[in-house]
């Protein structure tokens, strides 16, 4: 089962995307801040970070960031809904999807889904 670290400080959205990504058959640790999702990213293995970009003490940029030198080969994806951060999120961790909010939960599920499709296709070459 594939594994997501969701970092997002609403927690009406949390609640929804966790409930959503679980429902699609994801193991989702959900935390309500980026300092909060570090101690994970520390102890556990995850195959996708998936966080706010705007949150208090610690942005989902600098999570990323972090999360880049703890956890090297892991997933990237933001969500957020503010356009200019967007642009700094692709410029910080070009790597990284970006989502705007608002989005459908179709939509949220068929990204990951595409991001661990492009995993499994890169391990067959």
């Amino acid at each position: 089962m594939m594994r997501i670290l969701l970092a997002e400080d609403d927690d009406a959205m949390r609640e929804y995307l966790a409930r959503a990504l679980e429902k699609a058959g994801y193991g989702v640790t959900a935390v309500d801040r980026g300092t909060a999702a570090i101690p994970f990213l520390e102890t556990e293995s995850f195959d996708l970070l998936l966080t706010d970009i705007v949150m208090p003490e610690m942005d989902g940029i600098e999570l990323a960031q972090k999360a880049g030198i703890i956890a090297p080969a892991m997933r990237i994806m933001f969500i957020t809904g503010f356009a200019a951060v967007t642009l700094k999120a692709g410029k910080a961790v070009p790597h990284a999807k970006v989502l705007s909010k608002p989005f459908h939960l179709r939509e949220l599920v068929s990204e990951v889904e595409r991001m661990f499709a492009s995993d499994d296709a890169n391990e067959g070459n």
